[in-house]
């Protein structure tokens, strides 16, 4: 064997295919791309595209609803906060706020603040100030001999002309009702 006969093994590397190269090769005009536009480019595809067949993310079934209006809290029992206290992650002669909460690890990112929800048992004299809390968890605080007080307010959406919006007015407008109506009953028994 010579220098010069040396080569690679049979099928071992593949000789690029020539394109481009008139009619009668096949793969002339549009090099076997078929279309001219942003599909015959290179680098570009069209995404979810099945080749005519129903794509997936139509074959498959769409459940659920995701309101973008909800409020959006880190919820919190009173029981975990209790255990931060006698774990000393939180200073027991200090007022607890959002941010001794997140401090502590008991609550990650919410766009609305922290909510506290009153599972487990809580026995330390605290004064709490958080965006929420529920009925259970400010007896529980209060039998405790301290106080829950929350910040949160729901943003009231305001049309161009500084009016709240047609759901707040329609809100508003069958509040005024149900008063009226049990106003109404309250008079007549």
């Amino acid at each position: 064997m010579k220098l010069n006969e040396i080569r690679n093994n049979p099928g071992a590397h593949k000789r690029k295919l020539k394109v481009g190269r008139g009619s009668s090769s096949g793969l002339g005009k549009t090099s076997g791309r078929g279309v001219k536009g942003a599909k015959a480019r290179t680098g570009t595809k069209v995404y979810g595209f099945e080749g005519g067949q129903m794509p997936l993310y139509m074959r498959l079934p769409k459940r659920g609803f995701k309101n973008i209006f909800a409020n959006d809290f880190a919820e919190v029992n009173l029981g975990r906060i209790q255990k931060a206290i006698d774990a000393k992650k939180i200073d027991a002669g200090s007022k607890i706020t959002e941010e001794t909460l997140r401090k502590a690890g008991l609550a990650g990112r919410s766009r609305d603040g922290i909510r506290v929800l009153g599972d487990g048992a809580f026995t330390a004299k605290m004064d709490i100030e958080v965006a929420g809390a529920s009925a259970s968890a400010r007896a529980a605080v209060e039998k405790a001999g301290g106080t829950l007080t929350t910040t949160f307010e729901k943003q009231v959406r305001m049309n161009k002309k500084g009016e709240a919006g047609k759901r707040v007015q329609r809100r508003q407008k069958s509040a005024e009702k149900r008063r009226a109506r049990s106003a109404e009953s309250g008079a007549t028994v």
